[in-house]
């Protein structure tokens, strides 16, 4: 059945080892896996588990998480939650998770408590916000920073296991050298402050990676968390290809519906398409148009790049993607298979819709 995700698990082995061979380097980083850009997928996910240089193994879903903690744990991982804990999710979180993300004290109290029912420990890692502006506690707001620190560590079934950052999801900040050492100067003022040992510094995503290379990661920082890297073989930075990955680990492949020839500008006034965009076109004249079962229901148009360079994505809806063949060698007919490789929305959106099989070699 199409549409289908095909995973080459020999790939996706040898990104793994890329990306282990970067952070583990002169001992740099503890190496966490990002396992979401998959939707958890059990054959990513053994992979992964079994793999000797994975430390962690990390999702922003619980339920993820859950699929995956014994098989994780089995193999001497810890389970990490990427997300802050919502309220209404803390008891699965301390049933499957090892260390959350958090920057609110009052969902670490309710994770407290329900570490105490469960009769666990469980560790946090406090959030800093060094001005991506997505989740953390502010860098500058120091004085609320330390009275936190200050409560978790007074917390009977709470363990500070270390600080950490995210930089480039939201505000595109890219991690330098001069911004995580703020993350590592306050790390070191926690630690002489409480007399205390920080087990994680955690320097950012598959944006940091670049730094490793460079040796200009802050010494301090000792964990990085990698997704897109290890799936895609790029830094999020700048958009590089690591050493030794590759980024056609994943491969989409959807079937054609029709193939017509037709204008390639809509007849009458144009007002919103269904998404309530006022789409442009392009006047190409009379060209040959083939409609792909899968639309922005089931993936991301923007980060699907064709395997036929002669193809050009000329847009889409929910359920439909259109394109233009003329150019293309290929002489293709209604039923054949045309193949895209992903980018990181294409790759989180074809993963998780139910409407995408998957396939492995």
């Amino acid at each position: 059945m199409y549409p289908k995700l095909i995973i080459d698990l020999k790939k996706l082995t040898d990104n793994l080892e890329a990306v282990a061979n970067i952070t583990k380097e002169e001992g740099a980083c503890s190496l966490m896996i990002v396992t979401k850009g998959l939707c958890a997928d059990p054959q990513m996910v053994k992979l992964v588990a079994e793999h000797k240089a994975v430390d962690f193994m990390a999702d922003s879903r619980v339920k993820n998480i859950a699929s995956y903690a014994g098989q994780a744990r089995k193999n001497g991982k810890k389970t990490v939650l990427l997300r802050l804990p919502m309220h209404s999710e803390i008891e699965e979180v301390i049933k499957h998770v090892d260390v959350s993300f958090n920057s609110e004290i009052s969902t670490i109290r309710l994770l407290n408590e329900e570490a105490k029912k469960q009769g666990k420990i469980h560790q946090v890692l406090l959030m800093i916000d060094l001005g991506d502006l997505r989740e953390g506690i502010f860098y500058k707001e120091e004085k609320l920073i330390f009275s936190i620190v200050e409560e978790i560590l007074g917390l009977s079934n709470i363990e500070l296991y270390g600080i950490g950052v995210n930089l480039t999801c939201y505000g595109a900040i890219i991690p330098k050298n001069d911004n995580l050492s703020i993350l590592t100067g306050l790390a070191e003022k926690i630690e002489r402050t409480y007399s205390i040992h920080l087990n994680m510094v955690s320097g950012g995503n598959s944006s940091s990676i670049y730094l490793v290379g460079k040796d200009e990661l802050p010494k301090g920082i000792n964990n990085l968390r990698l997704g897109e890297a290890f799936l895609l073989g790029n830094d999020t930075a700048y958009g590089t290809r690591l050493p030794g990955a590759t980024g056609d680990a994943l491969i989409l492949e959807a079937q054609i519906i029709e193939l017509q020839e037709k204008p390639s500008l809509p007849i009458g006034e144009v007002g919103v398409d269904a998404f309530g965009q006022k789409p442009y076109y392009e006047d190409r004249g009379i060209i040959k148009r083939a409609i792909l079962a899968i639309g922005k229901q089931d993936t991301d148009l923007d980060s699907m790049t064709p395997l036929d360079k002669k193809i050009d994505i000329l847009g889409g809806s929910s359920d439909h993607t259109i394109l233009d063949v003329t150019n293309s060698d290929i002489e293709y007919k209604v039923g054949d298979i045309v193949s895209f490789e992903l980018g990181y929305g294409g790759m989180l959106k074809t993963a998780t819709s139910p409407y995408v099989e998957k396939g492995y070699k």
